[in-house]
């Protein structure tokens, strides 16, 4: 069984307590729907070493291994969409660090399992990657990055959306910063137009673009990357 505290100190400068398996797994069950969604996406403001990120990853890729256990290709590539659509701040570095390595460690003993000797390096190097850009060291009040002594940062945390558009090995990243997602996040997300229309709303909303996959407004990245192999990822920097 974890411990559910490392310090008294810890405690008494975050407040940091781990939450229990038990009480993980009753959390987990509670959107139990959503954690079989192989794309759907979670945000731990205050994720520690990952238990709550780590449960709902092995519910996804169980359900990745029933769906494609018999293709090597298709398991690996949801697989990495899985790891995609997890994200965690931490305002401590050791527990982004452990919670980065905790979750490459799950997410590589399934997927060497199933892969068996089709298993690969590229792919590993992408998924420790994804989690490299997924699981910040920040503070989730003040919605910034923190040094090395816990002190914000003038760096907003930045998060990458991934996604596969055209459903095939293509990986699409586009970067956002996560003060302006949440503070743009209102009904606006939900509005879908035409172009024309869209050409007058945006005077309005400079934080605005319009995206031509799903055909709605979306708050401007920060960065926006060419598809790539997702196993070649890092290449775009």
């Amino acid at each position: 069984m974890a411990k559910q505290v490392k310090t008294k100190q810890r405690i008494s400068d975050h407040g940091e307590v781990f939450t229990a398996e038990r009480e993980v797994k009753a959390m987990c069950d509670l959107v139990a729907d959503e954690c079989l969604r192989i794309d759907s996406r979670f945000l731990e403001p205050a994720v520690g070493e990952g238990v709550f990120l780590a449960e709902i990853l092995s519910r996804k890729l169980a359900v990745v291994k029933s769906k494609y256990k018999k293709s090597a290709y298709d398991y690996e590539r949801n697989a990495i969409l899985a790891l995609t659509s997890l994200y965690g701040v931490d305002i401590l570095a050791d527990n982004a660090e452990i919670c980065r390595e905790n979750l490459f460690a799950l997410w590589d003993a399934e997927y060497t399992a199933v892969c068996k000797k089709e298993a690969n390096d590229e792919a590993r190097t992408a998924a420790r990657y994804i989690l490299q850009k997924n699981i910040v060291c920040g503070n989730a009040l003040s919605l910034m990055c923190v040094d090395e002594n816990q002190q914000d940062t003038e760096t907003p945390i930045i998060f990458a959306e991934w996604t596969f558009p055209f459903n095939d090995a293509r990986i699409k990243r586009r970067d956002f910063r996560l003060d302006v997602l949440l503070k743009e996040n209102s009904n606006k997300s939900n509005y879908a137009e035409e172009q024309n229309l869209f050409d007058d709303v945006a005077l309005n909303y400079n934080n605005w673009t319009f995206d031509p996959i799903t055909k709605k407004l979306i708050p401007k990245p920060v960065n926006e990357y060419p598809l790539i192999h997702y196993r070649r990822i890092t290449e775009n920097g």
